[in-house]
């Protein structure tokens, strides 16, 4: 519990004042290219005012309003941060969005296959390997047949920041370091370890890298240790 009582200690100052990270307030580039797969390959079939959104690491609600306004999507947000819930409502007026801030180290109050697309944008890396596999198994109860995980988050193939924090801040598993900026643990996939992680249940249709993060300082100042990422469009089966 203490844990968490840091975590969100940590996210509520952030969403005050933006010490670390820049937090913004317009929808994800990832998610619009998903949104584009989706139109592309099954027209509105998954992206409708029928469907149902969950996003497990909301913020200010950014993504889950543009859903919404996209599409008419109704959605679920959950974050850690109360501050972060309180700038999703206010952003929110009358849209079909319901928040609420709460870890997602518990089962969601949420019904079985209720769900057309689950959100991890940038959130599960911060839980522990049993936790991870936990929040696995409430994705996969929560969706439908034939429904959406959109997955993004740290990648550690050819990254040579990843590579330092591993080797001289390391945590308690093997891929996972304690940020030595921001004193919060962290957990970098590989693209075998994602592979892996979902082969049981999901079926990934996409495997989206970011660029290289090779040099300490290239592309813009390092504010918070500038790393890869990657995007996973994955379907339940």
């Amino acid at each position: 519990m203490a844990g968490m009582d840091k975590h969100r200690e940590f996210w509520n100052a952030e969403y005050k004042s933006s010490e670390h990270l820049a937090l913004s307030a317009t929808h994800s580039e990832d998610l619009e290219k998903f949104t584009r797969f989706l139109e592309r390959d099954y027209k509105r079939e998954f992206l409708n005012s029928h469907a149902r959104a969950l996003d497990v690491g909301c913020g200010n609600g950014r993504n889950l309003i543009y859903l919404a306004k996209s599409y008419g999507m109704r959605g679920v947000g959950y974050d850690i941060s109360d501050v972060a819930i309180e700038q999703a409502e206010a952003a929110s007026t009358e849209l079909p969005i319901e928040y609420e801030a709460r870890s997602i180290n518990e089962p969601f109050p949420l019904p079985d296959s209720s769900m057309t697309i689950v959100l991890d944008m940038m959130t599960s890396h911060f839980l522990r390997k049993a936790e991870r596999e936990a929040l696995r198994e409430e994705i996969v109860r929560v969706l439908r047949t034939g429904g959406w995980l959109f997955f993004k988050s740290f990648l550690a193939d050819e990254d040579l920041h990843t590579k330092r924090l591993l080797k001289e801040s390391p945590a308690d598993e093997e891929g996972a370091y304690i940020h030595p900026k921001l004193g919060v643990y962290e957990y970098v996939w590989t693209e075998a370890a994602v592979r892996e992680f979902f082969a049981d249940g999901f079926e990934l249709h996409k495997f989206h890298k970011s660029h290289k993060h090779i040099h300490r300082g290239r592309s813009g100042a390092e504010r918070a240790g500038k790393r890869r990422t990657f995007s996973a469009y994955l379907q339940k089966m």
